[in-house]
């Protein structure tokens, strides 16, 4: 069963980063400033206006763009913490701001930002966060990038217990009917999801 889950997360996933691959320059540019847009109106209505941290992601390539939205928390005068990837598919954390340098990772096919690194103690006190996917079912299932890190924060949140809003970024056509993703074991739902729409709850709350 484990790996006929794992096998139709695959399918979907790659059938996701092909339709990915197609979008043109102006499709990713326009995605980005929509996501930016209510990514931040999102941002302020969890903070009730005041400066907050914010977990985010870079994304890269044809990922939805995520940089116009960092941008954004960043101007409005929130603190912004980015992934680092580190043995062990474990996440630390980098405060962001526009002068950050960025480097290739060495676990995984992103950039990152160089800094001082903060664990997951630092991330669990954030306003929020966003986080990377390729496809998400309205039940609130969730398909990654298949490299298990973010799993295993929101693991490390939860046996914290921390609860922190949360939304999946990804383009309007990836959100997918109820009970087309199975979820695994080491599953975490996600209660929400950011596209270039707008900001969608799922599950129970949708």
């Amino acid at each position: 069963m484990a790996q006929q889950q794992a096998t139709v997360k695959d399918d979907i996933r790659t059938a996701h980063r092909r339709r990915r691959a197609e979008l043109t320059p102006a499709e990713l540019e326009a995605a980005g400033a929509a996501l930016a847009m209510h990514g931040a109106a999102w941002a302020e209505s969890m903070s009730g206006g005041k400066h907050a941290t914010f977990c985010v992601y870079l994304g890269t390539g044809v990922e939805p763009p995520t940089l116009p939205l960092i941008a954004a928390l960043h101007g409005n005068g929130h603190k912004v913490l980015l992934p680092v990837c580190e043995p062990g598919r474990e996440l630390s954390w980098v405060f962001w701001n526009p002068d950050s340098p960025l480097e290739r990772s060495r676990f995984a096919p992103i950039m990152e930002p160089a800094g001082p690194r903060h664990g997951p103690d630092v991330a669990g006190e954030a306003t929020a966060l966003f986080i990377p996917a390729t496809a998400v079912d309205l039940d609130g299932n969730r398909v990654g990038q298949g490299g298990g890190y973010y799993d295993k924060f929101l693991g490390h949140l939860a046996t914290a217990g921390k609860e922190i809003p949360l939304a999946a970024v990804i383009y309007d056509d990836e959100l997918l009917p109820a009970g087309r993703i199975p979820a695994e074991e080491f599953d975490r739902p996600v209660p929400a999801v950011l596209v270039p729409s707008g900001l969608r709850p799922l599950g129970k709350i949708a």
